[in-house]
C-alpha cells in the first residue's frame, strides 16, 4: 500500500509527463496580435473612435460574410469618412454598405489564411463590382493584398456597432 505522499508524487509525475509530452490539453495558441496600433489611432479624437483589438482575438463570430475586398487608395488620406472621422491609412478600419459604425470584423484572406481585425467607420464600396468591404491600407497590407488590389475574403462579424 502506498503512502499519501507517494501517491501525490506519482500523480505529479504523470501530470508533468503529460504536459511535457503535449498529451494533455494540447490547444492551439491564440492568434498573434497585430504588430502595433497606429500612432494616429492612439492619439486621435474621442476614445470611442478606435478600438483595442486584444478583447476580440478569441471571440466567436456572430455571423459570417464572404466576398471580395478592396482597399482605399492614397487619395482618400485625411478625408472625412461617413461617421465623421478622418480616414487614417495606418488604422485598422473598413467600409461596409450596411453594417453599423463601430462593428468589429475579423477579415481573413481565403488564399493565405492571413487575418486582421477592423472596425467599420465608413460606407461603401459602391459600384457595379459588388465588393463586400473597402479596407484601410494598413489592413490590406496585413492581408498581403496591396499588389493585387482585391482579395477573396471571409468576414466574421464579432461585435455589431451601436450606430
Amino acid at each position: 500500500m502506498m503512502r499519501g505522499s507517494s501517491r501525490r508524487s506519482v500523480r505529479l509525475g504523470i501530470v508533468s509527463c503529460a504536459l511535457l509530452c503535449g498529451c494533455a490539453g494540447a490547444e492551439t495558441p491564440p492568434p498573434r496580435a497585430p504588430e502595433k496600433i497606429s500612432r494616429a489611432a492612439s492619439e486621435a479624437g474621442p476614445a470611442n473612435t478606435h478600438f483595442n483589438p486584444t478583447g476580440y482575438y478569441d471571440k466567436r463570430a456572430l455571423f459570417v460574410l464572404t466576398g471580395i475586398a478592396s482597399y482605399y487608395g492614397d487619395q482618400f488620406n485625411g478625408r472625412s469618412t461617413a461617421n465623421g472621422e478622418r480616414y487614417d491609412p495606418d488604422a485598422y478600419t473598413a467600409a461596409h454598405r450596411t453594417l453599423p459604425f463601430g462593428t468589429i470584423i475579423r477579415v481573413t484572406r481565403k488564399t493565405t489564411g492571413d487575418w486582421v481585425l477592423v472596425r467599420v467607420n465608413d460606407r461603401g464600396p459602391y459600384g457595379k463590382r459588388k465588393r463586400l468591404l473597402d479596407l484601410s491600407k494598413q489592413a490590406a497590407r496585413r492581408l498581403g493584398m496591396l499588389h493585387d488590389g482585391v482579395a477573396q475574403i471571409r468576414a466574421e462579424v464579432l461585435e455589431v456597432g451601436q450606430k
